[in-house]
């Protein structure tokens, strides 16, 4: 089971993340979210020793100024979770980065979508909900395509992903399910302790 997390502060929550094994940590750049992060905030991830974890910049609509300025500074893949098209997906990839490209998935119909996007090398189901923690549909998770070029997003948690693997989730991404109670955007630690260790108890 591979993990991603999402809308990570760059000095508070990266350490713990790799030291767990992460595989993907996820910084937002979203001016509406609570989740942002500034572009003074990024020049620590520099100082850190990633070992295999993945750092991806999630962003929505991305110019190729913010891509050659931040993106390819500092992230191993970038995250499109706007209204990218095949065209721009294949822009992006040819300026040499690895892409995450999000599907908003509404019914059945919309999960064919990610064919389109045949250059993406992750493709990402996620609700029409952006940030907000919307489920999943029961019902379409069976219907989406396995692999490890597969991830889904959506209310996962460590109380349901026992039940997302029997249903063929091999990769997962999380965000306001690992955050405190009293604060959005911010990460509890705890959470994210117990989460993979689940997921590490779900290995073996």
């Amino acid at each position: 089971m591979k993990v991603k997390i999402c809308g990570l502060n760059p000095s508070r929550d990266v350490q713990l993340c790799i030291d767990l094994g992460v595989n993907f940590l996820g910084f937002v750049f979203y001016t509406n979210s609570p989740r942002n992060v500034s572009l003074q905030d990024i020049e620590i991830l520099k100082t850190y020793n990633r070992l295999k974890s993945k750092f991806v910049a999630v962003t929505v609509n991305p110019g190729n100024e913010f891509i050659e300025n931040i993106v390819q500074k500092h992230f191993d893949y970038i995250q499109l979770h706007g209204a990218e098209t095949k065209k721009r997906v294949e822009e992006i990839k040819s300026m040499g980065l690895k892409i995450i490209k999000a599907i908003k998935i509404r019914n059945e119909n919309d999960i064919d979508k990610y064919k389109e996007f045949g250059s993406a090398d992750i493709i990402l189901f996620d609700t029409p909900g952006m940030e907000k923690s919307i489920e999943f549909p029961k019902n379409l998770i069976s219907k989406l395509p396995k692999g490890d070029r597969f991830a889904l997003a959506g209310s996962i948690s460590q109380n349901n992903i026992e039940n997302m693997k029997k249903l063929g989730v091999t990769f997962c991404d999380l965000s306001s399910n690992l955050e405190t109670d009293a604060k959005i955007g911010y990460k509890d630690h705890q959470k994210i302790k117990r989460f993979i260790d689940k997921v590490n108890e779900l290995k073996n």
